[in-house]
Protein backbone atom coordinates (compact mmCIF):
# COMPACT_ATOMS: atom_id res chain seq x y z
CA UNK A 1 0.00 0.00 0.00
CA UNK A 2 2.85 2.57 0.67
CA UNK A 3 4.16 2.29 -2.47
CA UNK A 4 0.73 3.62 -4.07
CA UNK A 5 1.20 6.17 -1.62
CA UNK A 6 4.49 7.89 -2.17
CA UNK A 7 3.78 7.45 -6.03
CA UNK A 8 3.58 11.13 -7.56
CA UNK A 9 0.16 10.23 -8.91
CA UNK A 10 -1.46 10.09 -5.98
CA UNK A 11 -1.38 13.79 -5.24
CA UNK A 12 -1.27 14.64 -8.71
CA UNK A 13 -4.24 16.20 -9.68
CA UNK A 14 -5.84 16.41 -6.22
CA UNK A 15 -8.23 19.72 -7.05
CA UNK A 16 -9.73 17.61 -10.03
CA UNK A 17 -10.94 14.95 -7.59
CA UNK A 18 -13.72 15.00 -6.17
CA UNK A 19 -14.00 16.03 -2.34
CA UNK A 20 -15.14 12.04 -1.55
CA UNK A 21 -11.95 10.90 -2.64
CA UNK A 22 -9.46 13.55 -2.00
CA UNK A 23 -10.76 12.50 1.88
CA UNK A 24 -10.65 8.60 0.72
CA UNK A 25 -6.71 9.14 -0.42
CA UNK A 26 -6.14 11.38 3.21
CA UNK A 27 -7.87 8.54 5.10
CA UNK A 28 -5.44 6.18 3.50
CA UNK A 29 -2.40 8.00 3.65
CA UNK A 30 -3.24 8.58 7.43
CA UNK A 31 -4.07 4.49 8.20
CA UNK A 32 -0.78 4.31 6.27
CA UNK A 33 1.01 6.77 8.60
CA UNK A 34 -0.40 5.22 12.29
CA UNK A 35 1.06 1.71 10.59
CA UNK A 36 4.78 3.31 10.53
CA UNK A 37 4.08 5.00 13.56
CA UNK A 38 3.28 1.40 15.19
CA UNK A 39 6.15 -0.29 13.42
CA UNK A 40 8.59 2.29 14.78
CA UNK A 41 7.73 1.90 18.29
CA UNK A 42 8.27 -1.88 18.05
CA UNK A 43 11.76 -1.27 16.34
CA UNK A 44 12.06 1.64 19.28
CA UNK A 45 11.73 -1.25 21.59
CA UNK A 46 13.93 -3.78 20.42
CA UNK A 47 16.93 -0.85 19.92
CA UNK A 48 16.37 -0.20 23.80
CA UNK A 49 16.66 -3.54 25.10
CA UNK A 50 19.92 -3.99 22.95
CA UNK A 51 21.28 -1.28 24.34
CA UNK A 52 20.34 -1.81 27.57
CA UNK A 53 21.79 -5.12 27.19
CA UNK A 54 25.06 -3.74 25.92
CA UNK A 55 24.93 -0.94 28.82
CA UNK A 56 24.64 -3.66 31.26
CA UNK A 57 27.60 -5.34 30.38
CA UNK A 58 30.04 -2.57 30.04
CA UNK A 59 28.88 -1.45 33.26
CA UNK A 60 29.75 -4.73 34.66
CA UNK A 61 26.52 -5.06 36.18
CA UNK A 62 24.92 -8.85 37.82
CA UNK A 63 21.08 -7.90 37.22
CA UNK A 64 19.20 -9.12 34.33
CA UNK A 65 17.91 -6.61 31.67
CA UNK A 66 14.62 -8.39 32.24
CA UNK A 67 14.32 -6.67 35.46
CA UNK A 68 14.83 -3.06 33.86
CA UNK A 69 12.14 -3.69 31.52
CA UNK A 70 9.61 -1.55 32.19
CA UNK A 71 12.16 1.38 33.01
CA UNK A 72 13.88 0.35 29.64
CA UNK A 73 10.59 1.06 27.64
CA UNK A 74 9.17 3.86 29.71
CA UNK A 75 12.36 6.16 28.93
CA UNK A 76 11.05 6.55 24.92
CA UNK A 77 7.38 7.01 26.52
CA UNK A 78 8.77 9.70 28.83
CA UNK A 79 11.11 11.86 27.21
CA UNK A 80 10.21 14.84 24.91
CA UNK A 81 8.34 14.12 21.45
CA UNK A 82 10.65 14.85 18.61
CA UNK A 83 8.03 13.88 16.39
CA UNK A 84 5.69 15.50 13.35
CA UNK A 85 3.38 16.16 17.21
CA UNK A 86 0.29 14.22 15.23
CA UNK A 87 -2.14 13.00 17.53
CA UNK A 88 -3.42 9.88 15.57
CA UNK A 89 -6.73 8.42 16.47
CA UNK A 90 -6.49 5.41 14.19
CA UNK A 91 -5.57 1.80 14.97
CA UNK A 92 -2.42 0.12 13.56
CA UNK A 93 -4.00 -2.09 10.85
CA UNK A 94 -1.37 -4.55 9.77
CA UNK A 95 0.22 -4.66 14.07
CA UNK A 96 0.63 -8.64 13.15
CA UNK A 97 2.77 -8.12 9.60
CA UNK A 98 4.82 -5.48 11.00
CA UNK A 99 5.68 -7.39 14.48
CA UNK A 100 6.52 -10.91 12.10
CA UNK A 101 8.76 -8.04 9.94
CA UNK A 102 10.53 -7.34 12.58
CA UNK A 103 11.29 -10.74 13.49
CA UNK A 104 12.39 -11.64 10.55
CA UNK A 105 15.22 -8.55 10.11
CA UNK A 106 17.39 -10.65 12.73
CA UNK A 107 15.55 -14.05 12.85
CA UNK A 108 18.82 -15.32 14.69
CA UNK A 109 18.87 -13.33 17.20
CA UNK A 110 15.70 -13.94 20.41
CA UNK A 111 15.78 -10.66 22.53
CA UNK A 112 13.51 -12.68 25.27
CA UNK A 113 17.50 -14.00 26.60
CA UNK A 114 19.58 -11.05 25.62
CA UNK A 115 22.04 -12.19 28.33
CA UNK A 116 22.32 -15.53 25.91
CA UNK A 117 23.52 -12.82 23.07
CA UNK A 118 27.60 -12.69 22.04
CA UNK A 119 29.00 -9.38 21.65
CA UNK A 120 28.65 -10.02 18.26
CA UNK A 121 24.78 -10.73 17.92
CA UNK A 122 23.72 -7.78 20.05
CA UNK A 123 25.94 -5.72 17.58
CA UNK A 124 24.38 -6.80 14.40
CA UNK A 125 20.83 -6.75 16.19
CA UNK A 126 21.03 -3.08 17.17
CA UNK A 127 22.63 -2.26 13.42
CA UNK A 128 19.26 -3.58 11.69
CA UNK A 129 16.97 -2.57 14.36
CA UNK A 130 18.32 1.07 13.33
CA UNK A 131 18.66 1.06 9.43
CA UNK A 132 15.09 -0.45 9.15
CA UNK A 133 13.92 2.23 12.18
CA UNK A 134 16.23 5.01 9.93
CA UNK A 135 13.96 3.79 6.21
CA UNK A 136 10.63 3.71 8.38
CA UNK A 137 11.31 7.29 9.43
CA UNK A 138 12.00 8.47 6.17
CA UNK A 139 8.66 6.83 4.97
CA UNK A 140 6.88 8.29 7.31
CA UNK A 141 7.66 11.53 6.65
CA UNK A 142 7.01 10.91 3.14
CA UNK A 143 3.57 9.14 4.22
CA UNK A 144 3.31 12.74 6.11
CA UNK A 145 4.11 14.64 3.65
CA UNK A 146 1.02 13.06 1.85
CA UNK A 147 -1.72 13.51 4.09
CA UNK A 148 -0.79 17.18 4.40
CA UNK A 149 -0.88 18.22 1.11
CA UNK A 150 -4.54 16.27 0.72
CA UNK A 151 -5.38 17.91 4.17
CA UNK A 152 -3.98 21.45 2.07
CA UNK A 153 -6.45 20.50 -0.58
CA UNK A 154 -9.35 20.13 1.17
CA UNK A 155 -9.06 23.04 3.19
CA UNK A 156 -8.17 25.41 0.50
CA UNK A 157 -11.98 23.92 -0.74
CA UNK A 158 -13.10 25.08 2.43
CA UNK A 159 -11.53 28.55 2.02
CA UNK A 160 -12.43 29.08 -1.86
CA UNK A 161 -16.30 28.44 -0.53
CA UNK A 162 -16.60 25.02 -3.20
CA UNK A 163 -16.89 22.66 -0.54
CA UNK A 164 -18.59 23.44 3.13
CA UNK A 165 -19.45 21.65 6.16
CA UNK A 166 -23.05 21.18 5.46
CA UNK A 167 -22.07 18.72 2.73
CA UNK A 168 -19.88 17.08 4.85
CA UNK A 169 -22.50 16.49 8.04
CA UNK A 170 -24.74 15.46 5.27
CA UNK A 171 -22.47 12.73 3.89
CA UNK A 172 -21.43 11.55 6.83
CA UNK A 173 -25.44 11.30 7.75
CA UNK A 174 -26.11 9.07 4.30
CA UNK A 175 -23.12 6.92 6.23
CA UNK A 176 -24.74 6.75 9.03
CA UNK A 177 -28.31 5.64 8.09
Amino acid sequence: MIERILEPGFVAGLAELPMEEVRARRDLAAQEETNLSYLRRLLHARIDIVRAEQRRRQEGSNAPVVTELATILAENAIAPATGSGRHQTLQPSTAEVHRRHIEALVADVDLSDVTSLSAGQLASALAAYQAEETSVSRHRREVQHVVDTCNAEIGSRYARGTASVDELLAAQRRLTD
